[in-house]
């Protein structure tokens, strides 16, 4: 039996976000784009086969729309992370304890997984996160706080960052 899949298109000060989920967890958030059809097509093939559901992300869309408007926010959404490696969810499950406006260096992040060596593997499981935000890779940086690379790019990276550090001392 298949799983049955849910997504939303929904705007915020950030742009316009895509959210993919089941009744297992979320599986996909894209970061802001410029109008909902690119945030759909992010969402990838899945969404195409996915029910319109306006209603049943309010509380994710709402804690989204107060975190781009640089306010901190808490995510503990259940996640379904079944198309993920035993590592990339490691790797994940580490980054989604990243404190608001506060980074860690790649190199931390495999030390915290115990594999001090996969510091370039750590960074390949972070340029396949789903979600974004939920679990905040942005919050990687290199450990000379270069800000290392970010599948949205390092202009989202930077602004995601500095959103943060604003939001911070509100």
């Amino acid at each position: 039996m298949r799983e049955e899949l849910r997504y939303i298109t929904v705007n915020s000060d950030g742009g316009w976000l895509g959210i993919l989920g089941s009744a297992k967890g979320l599986l996909c958030i894209t970061l802001p784009q410029h109008s909902a059809q690119e945030a759909h097509q992010l969402l990838g093939d899945r969404a195409n086969h996915a029910t319109w559901s306006p209603h049943l992300f309010d509380d994710l869309i709402q804690r989204l729309r107060i975190y781009f408007s640089a306010h901190k926010v808490n995510f503990p959404d259940e996640l379904n992370l079944s198309g993920a490696t035993t590592f990339q969810r490691e790797v994940w499950e580490i980054t989604r304890l990243i404190p608001y406006g506060e980074t860690r260096s790649y190199t931390r992040v495999a030390e915290y997984i115990g594999k001090p060596a996969a510091v370039r593997a750590v960074g390949q499981a972070l340029a396949r996160n789903p979600l974004p935000v939920i679990i905040p890779c942005h919050r990687v940086v290199a450990s000379d706080d270069r800000l290392g690379g970010y599948s949205g790019g390092l202009e989202m990276k930077r602004y995601l960052l500095y959103l943060e550090a604003s939001g911070s001392i509100q």
